[in-house]
């Protein structure tokens, strides 16, 4: 029997099955602590706010599934904060879990769209093994699958009426979770040949320095936020997603009795506090640069260093072309 629940069989003739088959198990083999959970409601709460706030002031909409995620990870935790003084809710037990669960999924998904964005802001598409046009559908979409079959399992588990359903739906759990760690490792395999071949073929946009500086994309006002360390917080973030993974994989394929599920410390540090850090990182992605990095904004660009070029504008500086492009109008800059 997997992990998720965490359940212990107990002795007790008195149940059989049928309706009350979840009164066999004992839900917890500790009680969860009310001052870990509170803490984590409270930073959860600071940083999905703090996304929220972003969001709305840089439009950057890709991003919602990272406040969407928050708000997940909120409500498990106060499911466990109130199973604290009713260990035997089965309500909140399922609660705690489900949201514990599909959060990370939803961070996973605007992790996804960063790449496809990078991509096209840096004019790279050749560099990428799977098309631009795809390559959001893709990783997404297996994010979507995963979502619903670990949200499936959770619905039917929450409905189990025996034993051996309550195996078969944590089976089914289990699996969604071995399926977003094979999709967090082919993204990564993606992200990491395309900048390799970056590295060794750059774009003239990747080599202008901070992004939008010299190329014009967004008026030169992003600071020193380069694409390397746009890719670096790519990489440190679904490093995060895909330990945690593996540990909730660990946990579940060791069984209701396993050290995991009896203590309550590997959770908060094998999967709370990564989260924390992964919302933390990827804040560092609100940028006008990424939130325009999209077929319009790469075809404007294309489009005024044509014009640039045909009038002689371009500069030759090395053995790589700056161009000098200017904005259209202030729409681009979110902030504005």
């Amino acid at each position: 029997m997997a992990a998720i629940p965490a359940l212990s069989a107990r002795q007790d003739n008195t149940t059989s099955s049928g309706d009350d088959a979840w009164a066999g198990f004992e839900l917890w083999h500790y009680t969860p602590s009310i001052a870990a959970a509170v803490i984590f409601i409270i930073l959860f709460i600071g940083l999905t706010g703090y996304h929220t706030f972003l969001i709305v002031r840089r439009r950057t909409w890709f991003c919602i599934p990272f406040v969407v995620g928050g708000l997940f990870e909120m409500v498990g935790y106060i499911g466990r904060a109130l199973s604290h003084s009713d260990t035997e809710n089965t309500q909140y037990y399922i609660i705690q879990s489900l949201g514990l669960l599909l959060a990370p999924i939803l961070f996973a998904a605007s992790i996804y769209m960063i790449l496809g964005r990078m991509i096209r802001v840096l004019q790279a598409e050749e560099h990428s093994i799977v098309r631009v046009n795809w390559l959001t559908k893709i990783f997404v979409g297996g994010d979507i699958f995963c979502f619903m079959i670990q949200g499936a399992g959770g619905g039917l588990l929450s409905k189990a009426t025996t034993s051996s359903q309550i195996d078969t739906y944590n089976n089914i759990i289990l699996g969604g979770v071995i399926l977003q760690i094979l999709v967090f490792v082919l993204f990564l395999t993606t992200a990491l040949i395309f900048q390799s071949r970056l590295h060794r073929q750059p774009t003239a946009a990747s080599l202008d320095g901070p992004l939008g500086e010299h190329n014009g994309l967004s008026g030169g006002r992003l600071g020193k936020l380069t694409w390397k360390r746009i890719m670096l917080g790519l990489y440190a973030s679904s490093m995060l997603i895909l330990v945690r993974n593996l540990y909730r994989t660990i946990e579940y394929g060791m069984g209701w009795n396993s050290y995991l599920l009896t203590t309550e410390w590997p959770l908060y540090v094998f999967d709370a506090l990564l989260m924390v850090l992964v919302l933390t990182i990827c804040i560092m992605w609100y940028d006008s640069e990424i939130s325009k990095g999209n077929r319009k904004s790469a075809a404007t660009a294309r489009r005024y260093e044509a014009h640039n070029l045909e009038n002689g504008d371009g500069m030759v500086q090395g053995q790589r072309e700056v161009h000098t492009v200017k904005n259209e109008s202030n729409r681009l800059r979110p902030w504005s």
